[in-house]
């Protein structure tokens, strides 16, 4: 089982590396071209991407995941109302946004840029209609399709990237019929990220072979709905806790300081992708085993396990990151304006932890059916995200901004378990997860702050951390050995 697990995580993992490296690639290119805050409007739509990502899945996916466990229920009839659900209300979704295009690009203030935002709503209903197809190939083990959807998509993003801001502009005469445009400028990265959802939903839309019109259950999708509403919204407190606080920078800061902050603030986020990488690969693995596993008489002892499993390679890659986070920084961002932003990285990442193990105690709710618990913790996270970031913001930027995400986290990793020791209780190993958290946080900070430049002693306290963890896990470490 183990071996299972870790064998798809490395998998999902590999998908979600290689899918996140080409941001960092490409950023550089749209700074060098277009200038350094060229990458604003991308950090402000997407920001908002995620809202209106949830709003098109409405919990659908988890809820996917939850009733495949019952053996009354037809597949082809599951798949069929699950996505019929999500196409059509990306549909209505379409329709309204590019009837009301011009008033939306009013709102984000960009109005001259409302071509690309009708774009924008088609590249996120892409994304939205290929969640059903992917989610069955998450249910019925196969990682690698799955990978390579991301990754040709991912891939094709890169080089349409290249080709129309590196090579394009270089030949006044076109290629193959093409010539660069000026005006669209920046816009050239949309048209790639659109060309890439809609590879990606090409792959997996072979899925859709279990998918009829007339397999459509409406007592099934009230049941579905009941169970995933409380989902969807909890995925929006999330979203406003994740993403929201650029808005918050646009809204609450003057106009051009609000554009500099919100691209050093994104540029420097970015870094924090190492530890939300390893989270989406482990989540994408673990999540239909979490389901598939409930009624095990073993199942909370092997989630108290995999809760030090995924503590324990998150401390790895935290500890990693900061101990060499002087040189990462300078080479991936590259531009001195950027570098100011190296400072509020350790608290980012900390909060990315943090939420991956909140995200990991929130299973018990979503095994017992009690989803409502995760959409009044998010509400509370989102009320303490957004009174911070009002309320501090105006005074220290985007410095608010990392410490509301820090506290939220770690008041919504709290209060879960908390919670679920009282409804669910699982085991977890808290002493020795404190222990191993605290240490990391301490390695890190006195490494970043005292010996930022000095690799060596970073570095050697890196090794010491690592042989600390093989020796107190030593019996974990025989058992996985033997077992592969």
């Amino acid at each position: 089982m183990y071996k299972k697990l870790f064998g798809q995580t490395a998998v999902y993992g590999l998908s979600s590396v290689l899918v996140r490296i080409f941001p960092f690639l490409i950023a550089p290119i749209v700074t060098k071209a277009f200038g350094p805050t060229a990458s604003s409007p991308f950090v402000d739509w997407y920001s908002i991407a995620g809202v209106i990502t949830v709003f098109l899945t409405h919990g659908m996916e988890t809820s996917f995941f939850r009733f495949a466990q019952e053996s009354n229920i037809d597949k082809k009839t599951l798949v069929s109302t699950s996505a019929l659900s999500i196409l059509g209300i990306g549909f209505i979704y379409l329709i309204l946004g590019y009837v009301f295009r011009q008033d939306l690009a009013n709102a984000f203030e960009t109005p001259d840029q409302v071509n690309y935002l009708v774009i924008f709503l088609f590249i996120l209903s892409f994304d939205a209609f290929a969640t059903i197809p992917s989610a069955v190939l998450r249910l019925e083990g196969k990682p690698i399709l799955y990978t390579i959807s991301k990754v040709a998509g991912s891939l094709v993003y890169y080089f349409l990237v290249v080709f129309f801001i590196k090579w394009l502009p270089n030949y006044p005469n076109g290629i193959l019929g093409l010539k660069y445009d000026p005006e669209i400028g920046v816009g050239y990265v949309f048209i790639a990220n659109l060309v890439q959802s809609i590879i990606t939903l090409a792959i997996v839309g072979k899925e859709f072979v279990n998918f009829s019109f007339g397999k459509f259950d409406f007592k099934l999708w009230k049941r579905i709905m009941n169970y995933s509403w409380p989902v969807m919204v909890a995925g929006l407190a999330g979203i406003i806790n994740q993403t929201l606080d650029r808005q918050f920078l646009k809204y609450l800061l003057p106009k051009e300081e609000a554009k500099h902050q919100i691209g050093v603030y994104g540029a420097v986020y970015k870094i924090a992708t190492f530890i939300t990488v390893f989270r989406q690969a482990y989540q994408l693995g673990i999540e239909p085993y979490f389901f598939s596993s409930f009624k095990d008489k073993n199942n909370h002892k092997t989630y108290a396990v995999l809760m030090d499993v995924f503590v324990i390679c998150n401390c790895l890659i935290y500890i990693g990151l900061m101990v060499n986070l002087q040189w990462i920084s300078e080479k991936y961002l590259n531009n001195p304006l950027y570098y100011e932003g190296i400072e509020i990285i350790p608290f980012v990442m900390l909060g990315a932890l943090f939420l991956g193990i909140y995200l990991n105690l929130s299973i018990w709710y979503k095994l017992s059916d009690q989803t409502r618990v995760g959409l009044y913790i998010s509400l509370i996270g989102a009320a303490i995200t957004i009174f911070i970031n009002f309320t501090f913001i105006p005074n220290y930027g985007y410095w608010a901004s990392a410490f509301a995400a820090l506290i939220t986290y770690t008041s919504m990793m709290i209060i879960s378990y908390i919670w679920g020791k009282i409804q669910y209780p699982i085991h977890y190993n808290v002493q020795k997860i404190v222990i191993y958290l605290s240490l990391s946080i301490a390695i890190s900070m006195v490494s970043f702050y005292f010996f930022r430049d000095n690799y060596f002693i970073g570095n050697g306290l890196y090794l010491l951390f690592i042989a600390f963890l093989a020796y107190n896990e030593r019996m974990m470490i025989n058992k996985i050995l033997r077992r592969s």
